[in-house]
Formats: C-alpha cells, sequence, structure tokens
C-alpha cells in the first residue's frame, strides 16, 4: 500500500477525532468527522455510500463535519465554528458557494467569489477553491442542550 496514501488517511482520522475551534470556556462542545463520499450503483439505481476514509486517492471526495451541542443552561447566540482545510484536500465547488471562507489562513473571511490571492506576479487573481484555507460558520442560536451539525465537501488533491 502507498505510503502516502496511509499518511493521508491517518492524517484525516486525527483531524476527524479532534474538535474544531471554540471560544475558550464555552459550554458548546464540538467533534469533527470525516467520511469518505463514494456514487455507487446497485439494483441500477445510484446512491451516495459514506465510509471511513481508511484509504483516499486523489480525486476522491470527502465530507467533514463538526457537531456542536450546547452543554450549559442558556442559549448560546452567534457561535462560530471555524475548520482548517487539510493541505491535502481543496475545497469541493459546491460547497464554496454555501459557506464562508479565508484564503489568507482565517485573517479574513468572505464568499470565495470576492476573494482575491497573489498571482506572483506582484498582482492579485480571483481565489479558487485550491486556495481556501478555512470555512467557518456562524450559528445564530443554540438553545440550551441543543445540538446540530455543519460540514463541507471537500476532494483529495
Amino acid at each position: 500500500m502507498n505510503a502516502k496514501l496511509l499518511t493521508l488517511a491517518a492524517s484525516f482520522a486525527i483531524l476527524a477525532a479532534g474538535p474544531a475551534f471554540a471560544a475558550p470556556a464555552s459550554p458548546v462542545s464540538l467533534v469533527g468527522g470525516v467520511k469518505l463520499e463514494k456514487t455507487v450503483t446497485e439494483n441500477g439505481a445510484q446512491k451516495t455510500v459514506l465510509s471511513e476514509p481508511k484509504v483516499v486517492v486523489p480525486g476522491d471526495r470527502l465530507l467533514f463535519s463538526t457537531d456542536y451541542r450546547n452543554d450549559g443552561a442558556v442559549p448560546v447566540t452567534n457561535f462560530v465554528v471555524t475548520n482548517p482545510l487539510p493541505s491535502a484536500v481543496t475545497l469541493a465547488p459546491e460547497a464554496a458557494a454555501s459557506t464562508e471562507v479565508s484564503v489568507d489562513g482565517g485573517k479574513t473571511w468572505g464568499k470565495l467569489a470576492d476573494a482575491k490571492v497573489s498571482d506572483g506576479k506582484g498582482g492579485l487573481r480571483a481565489a479558487t477553491t485550491a486556495d481556501v484555507t478555512h470555512v467557518r460558520w456562524t450559528i445564530a442560536a443554540i438553545a440550551a442542550g441543543g445540538s446540530g451539525t455543519v460540514g463541507y465537501h471537500a476532494i483529495v488533491r
């Protein structure tokens, strides 16, 4: 088995086990996850199957998720979940349209369509999904005891 593939799979497993960023002393707990997404044909019909990413190859689709839960006694408002993208993946195009992104390591945020990066010649060019370094969501309100999930699709480089 290819050592690079094993390293990628191990990296995804570590990322899945660790939480996304949260504010210190927050009553909100976070649990990250990652699944390999494949389309299979079964009895003539196509369906999407999610599995553990034991081995991944360039072009594979992954679904990264963060489950959140408010373990506190009061609602939490405007809670921000931030996820760095592993360097081995690029954000899937459909994820870019609906997610707030950063192309500079989390310093600035916005829609990908508005982002610019250096063109390497002293100018700027439109950012692409390959330039995204982080994604984030602002959850308007999480009720006491409330929970949910945010996520994004990525493609293995």
